[in-house]
């Protein structure tokens, strides 16, 4: 005799029975990461792109820096060339004024312009005797001559510098 509903029941086969009934229930559809409009916008900018403007900017810099560069062995070579020409300018005036020195010394240093000054400013005159004076000797010895003086100082000089020189002592 068999009664209803009296015998026993597996758990495991209720559960897998009821799994598989789920299973049949709900839709079955896969997750495909990467794909679509909103996956793009969400990717960011591409690596070849990032490449591409980090050379852009490296380029970019690298000209800039030749400029600047450029720019300052430009102004380096202006300024050293406003030098030279300051320093020819101030030669040729240190030439200019070297050779009026040199004209004025001549002309201040004239035998016949010392000689003027010293007779009409001073009453300076040249000697018109020539006394000889030996040391150690007699005082008969020392007895003045006279000799011809010359008349200006020129002559004067031109004698002591062609080695005659006057004996005193």
């Amino acid at each position: 005799m068999r009664y209803q509903g009296s015998e026993a029941y597996s758990v495991e086969a209720a559960e897998g029975r009821a799994r598989r009934q789920e299973r049949g229930q709900r839709p079955s559809f896969e997750v495909v990461t990467g794909g679509g409009l909103d996956a793009r916008a969400r990717q960011g900018v591409s690596p070849q792109f990032v490449a591409s403007v980090r050379m852009v900017l490296l380029v970019a810099a690298l000209l800039v820096g030749l400029g600047l560069v450029r720019v300052t062995l430009t102004a380096a070579t202006v300024g050293l060339l406003e030098q030279n020409s300051t320093l020819k300018t101030q030669i040729a005036e240190a030439q200019t004024l070297g050779s009026d020195l040199s004209i004025e010394r001549s002309v201040l240093s004239s035998n016949a312009r010392i000689s003027r000054i010293a007779t009409q400013n001073y009453g300076m005159l040249l000697p018109t005797e020539h006394v000889n004076v030996t040391v150690g000797g007699s005082d008969a010895e020392a007895a003045p001559e006279d000799a011809a003086a010359p008349a200006d100082g020129e002559a004067a000089q031109t004698t002591e510098a062609t080695g005659e020189q006057a004996d005193m002592g």
